[in-house]
């Protein structure tokens, strides 16, 4: 695949990518030359069966696991030459990760979960943005309240106005409703949606539901460790042709 000019690139390109990982059994190859681009503002909803290689993707897309072989690009930044700390800066800046089970500090309230990534950028109204994060997502009752004072739905709020917090180019979102009932799970996801919309935030979504991927803009479909499938979405409240 030629790679375009910095000018022209999407947000999210990935270039052949494998990932292989150790086991008591072997070598098991997780990815095996996935190939993705995403349109800056693009909504994509990723797809598959369990051991696919979804969460994987994310996880190489969003810097937390690097790649055996190929390319990954975000936002025009080629992930391979960053080092570590270079990657931890690049991530906190340009990159919001949701996980399916939140991963809030337990010791932290949720108004100090939420400055946190804003005080490692060094922003002097850290705490004043977190607050009026948690009230964007409906939780200015609940800034000193600790995760454990929390719902499950209201502690997916929080990790979500964390991942906004500091206006990301990107939001990764694995399984975000998946410790959660389906009312609450339909509540989160319309929040995403919303604060997605109001930020211009570039959005992957990894689902098992294929209704939910389908409020996206493009599905795309993996099949052991490959992106085997990319289709517009149906049109929808949230999406478009």
């Amino acid at each position: 695949m030629q790679v375009p000019s910095r000018s022209d690139l999407p947000i999210i390109l990935l270039d052949e990518v494998h990932l292989t990982l150790a086991s008591a059994a072997g070598a098991v190859n997780v990815l095996r030359g996935a190939t993705l681009n995403v349109a800056a503002g693009e909504t994509v909803g990723l797809i598959g069966p369990s051991g696919s290689g979804k969460s994987t993707l994310m996880m190489v897309t969003g810097g937390l696991e690097r790649p055996s072989r190929g390319r990954v690009l975000v936002a025009g930044t080629d992930l391979g030459a960053l080092d570590e700390d270079a990657l931890a800066r690049f991530r906190r800046d340009t990159i919001g990760i949701v996980f399916q089970s939140f991963h809030l500090i337990p010791t932290m309230t949720a108004l100090e979960n939420v400055a946190i990534p804003l005080e490692l950028a060094g922003r002097a109204d850290a705490f004043e943005a977190a607050r009026a994060g948690l009230a964007a997502v409906g939780l200015a009752h609940r800034v000193l309240h600790y995760p454990g004072q929390l719902s499950g739905g209201e502690q997916q709020r929080v990790a979500l106005a964390r991942a906004f917090a500091a206006g990301p180019k990107l939001l990764l979102a694995d399984e975000p409703t998946g410790n959660l009932d389906t009312a609450t799970g339909r509540h989160v996801i319309d929040l995403l949606f919303e604060l997605r919309a109001a930020h211009g935030t570039t959005l992957l979504l990894i689902t098992h539901d294929r209704d939910l991927a389908r409020r996206c803009d493009r599905v795309v479909h993996m099949e052991d460790g490959r992106i085997v499938e990319s289709a517009d979405a149906e049109v929808t409240a949230f999406g478009r042709r």
